[in-house]
Parts: structure tokens; C-alpha cells; sequence
């Protein structure tokens, strides 16, 4: 049985692309008779709030999309992720890292980037052990990660190139995102993973790290970004709309549905649904993999 997720961080608002990205994968999990579970990214804990969650978990019950199983914060999931780093320093991979934000500004740019990435030139290798209280990184093997993407086709990326060796633990006693997703991916046994294309440029690292921990691969589905009318990038930062705002402005809870399920390849044009009503006319061979942008009105 697929079983697939969707893992906010609750920093703020779901807008319409997180939105769009959870309905898309519900629909991908219900029409395949699978499950689908709701995962709270917050192990950020300065950037976090747990009210944002809850208003989170609303907002997508809302829209009818409830999590199968109870929701998992990964606030309470520190012992997992302390067993993960146990289990990677006895494999010899994991060193300390003393660098900090001024040490990796002045570093000389590397020959090139992507979405933005600079890869961390892997400077503290050679470093002595000092324990698990050090900030900590994956040494990473060189050589390319091939993987499938039902939206993009065969993707190839080399992450020790492109990223270079990943944070796990981080000086001030936070586990890095990369290490919570793949432990939290592992233990629900998660099966396919729809997530924005903004994130495509990872997901060869986080590869290395389920191959280094023996977990399983999930199947990845890279969605186009949703956009504001000007096409510049719908953000938290950038005032994206949630339900509230778009509740203001007139818009129903169907309406929004009906959208986000046109905009997904359900339908021919945007009109009212519920999410259930989905489930049948949803496919990825008809889901479009190209940027949308939100109306004006709803802007």
C-alpha cells in the first residue's frame, strides 16, 4: 500500500502552493488506495511555532485533507535522530565541523551553483572525533545519484559536488533538516514524496543519506511552483494568500478545491469540487509540470 505525506514546517500560513502541494499529494496516495500522513516539520525550534501547526492542521482538514495516522512532531523525535547519528558515526561517517557563518561567507565561491546552493568545500574532514555535542557532518561519497522523478524523468545529480558534505547536527544542539526528514521518511514508511520543485536540488543528498542508514528509496514527484500573477515566486515573505485572506475576498472552500484540482490536470476548467470528488480524475500523465499563476483576484 503507497503510503504518502505531506511535512509543513509551522512557520507560518499554508499558502496556495503548499496547498496545491498537499491536495496534489493526497490525490497520488487516495487514487491508488494508499494512505496519507501529515508530519510536522519543527524541528527548527527558534522558527517555530506550534500554534501555526495547529492553524496548519485546520486549514488542510478544511480542504478535507486529514491525516490517516496521529500527526507526528518532530519536536518529540529527538531520541530517533540521536540513534541515527549513533548509528552513522559507527559506520565512519560522520566528522565535526567548527566552521561558522562568517568562515563559510569568506569561502571561495565554488565553480558553480544551482537553485542558489553554494556547496560547503568540506573543510573540517580531517577533524579528530569529538562526540556527538559538535556540530556534526555526513561525509559524502563522490560520484552521481540516479533517480527516477515522475514529473521530470531520469534525474542524475552528484550531491558531493553540488552540495558538498550536509549539516546533521548543528552547534547549537538542533538537528538539521535533512537528518529529521530521511529518519521521519524511514520510520512511517513512506513510499512517495511530492514536494515542490524548489527542493529537486536536494533530494540526491538526502538519497546518500538513506543509502548511508539502510532505509529505503521513496519515490520523488517534483511539482511546478505556483506563482503570483507578476510570475515572481509565491512565498510566506511575499504575502501569499491563505484560506483566510482568500475567504475575505469572497472566495469559498470549494472554489479554492476546484482550482487547485484544475490546475493539477483534474479537470477542464475551474469549478467547485470537493476534494473527494477528485480522487478519480486525478493522474500524473495529466498533471502539468509547469509554473501557475494565481489569479489577480486572488492575489
Amino acid at each position: 500500500m503507497i503510503i504518502g505525506r505531506f511535512a509543513p514546517s509551522p512557520t507560518g500560513i499554508l499558502h496556495l502552493g503548499n496547498l496545491r502541494t498537499a491536495l496534489a499529494s493526497w490525490l497520488s496516495a487516495k487514487s491508488k488506495g494508499g494512505r496519507w500522513v501529515i508530519r510536522m516539520e519543527d524541528v527548527d525550534g527558534p522558527r517555530c511555532q506550534r500554534e501555526f501547526g495547529e492553524q496548519q492542521l485546520r486549514d488542510l482538514a478544511e480542504l478535507g485533507l486529514e491525516s490517516d495516522e496521529p500527526v507526528i512532531w518532530q519536536s518529540d523525535r529527538s531520541g530517533a535522530y540521536r540513534e541515527a547519528l549513533t548509528n552513522l558515526h559507527e559506520l565512519n561517517r560522520l566528522y565535526p565541523c567548527h566552521c561558522t557563518r562568517k568562515d563559510l561567507q569568506m569561502l571561495a565561491s565554488a565553480p558553480h551553483e544551482e537553485d542558489g546552493l553554494r556547496p560547503y568545500p568540506n573543510r573540517c574532514r580531517h577533524r579528530p572525533w569529538e562526540g556527538l555535542e559538535a556540530a556534526l557532518r555526513l561525509h559524502l561519497p563522490e560520484g552521481g545519484v540516479d533517480w527516477l522523478d515522475s514529473a521530470l524523468g531520469r534525474q542524475s545529480d552528484d550531491p558531493a559536488a553540488l552540495t558538498g558534505d550536509p549539516l546533521l547536527f548543528r552547534r547549537d544542539g538542533l538537528y538539521a533538516y535533512h537528518l529529521a526528514v530521511v529518519v521521519d521518511d524511514g520510520a512511517q514508511g513512506i513510499m512517495e514524496i511530492v514536494r515542490g520543485m524548489d527542493l529537486r536540488s536536494i533530494t540526491a543528498t538526502q538519497i546518500r543519506l538513506q543509502e548511508a542508514l539502510s532505509l529505503p528509496r521513496p519515490a520523488y514527484h517534483h511539482l511546478g511552483l505556483v506563482t503570483a500573477p507578476d510570475g515572481s515566486r509565491l512565498g510566506k515573505r511575499a504575502g501569499a494568500p491563505g484560506l483566510e485572506a482568500l475567504h475575505q475576498r469572497g472566495i469559498g472552500t470549494e472554489e479554492i478545491i476546484g482550482w487547485l484540482g484544475w490546475s493539477l490536470g483534474c479537470m477542464e476548467k475551474p469549478e467547485p469540487s470537493t476534494a473527494e470528488n477528485l480522487v478519480t480524475r486525478f493522474r500524473w500523465d495529466h498533471s502539468p509540470a509547469d509554473f501557475f499563476r494565481i489569479p489577480n483576484t486572488w492575489a
